[in-house]
């Protein structure tokens, strides 16, 4: 081919017919380590949304446990009331008509 075309030069370059065989193990080892790398991104991705849907779930759960504490301390408040000595001699007293033996009527028994 002339490389003069009317008058203008031409500039041509050189095409390789082929890539040699030692430069393909470093494209297939770049394209694996990009491989690895879009990997490890959606892998810390994934573990990022994971941690966050656990925490908020911790969250939920220690909320929960907050209330159950408050209520449980209500519960133990009620029951003491319920069952304090004054309350139950009360009851005993003036629904039940109880009253306490005479001292006399009292008896010892040996065994």
């Amino acid at each position: 081919m002339s490389s003069r075309v009317q008058g203008k030069k031409m500039v041509t370059a050189k095409v390789r017919a082929s890539e040699t065989a030692s430069e393909r193990p470093w494209q297939l080892g770049t394209l694996a380590l990009g491989v690895l790398v879009l990997v490890s991104a959606f892998a810390v991705i994934h573990t990022t949304h994971a941690c966050r849907e656990l925490y908020t779930h911790l969250q939920a759960l220690e909320a929960r446990q907050w209330h159950l504490q408050e209520d449980y301390g209500r519960l133990l408040l009620e029951e003491s009331t319920w069952a304090s000595h004054y309350r139950v001699e009360k009851v005993a007293r003036g629904e039940l008509q109880m009253a306490e033996p005479d001292l006399a009527r009292y008896e010892v028994v040996g065994r």
